[in-house]
């Protein structure tokens, strides 16, 4: 199975993680919301598969480009 790095497309902090590790997800599935200058921010799948590694936790501040997820596909 190939792994995919998901990353957060703005810098700012984890305000809800919304999956587990190990569930399904489709592709455009929101994994968490970002929050930063006020706004939140989904997050989401590119494409379908497991969640291998949730790697952020809410309240963590993340960077634009990092890797939030690992989806297996």
């Amino acid at each position: 199975m190939a792994e995919h790095d998901v990353v957060s497309s703005v810098t700012g902090v984890v305000f809800e993680v919304a999956v587990a590790e190990g569930g399904l997800v489709a592709a455009g599935d929101t994994l968490l919301v970002v929050e930063s200058m006020k706004m939140e921010i989904p997050v989401a799948a590119p494409s379908a598969g497991r969640i291998a590694r949730i790697l952020v936790a809410a309240g963590d501040g993340v960077d634009e480009g990092q890797p939030v997820a690992i989806i297996e596909e």
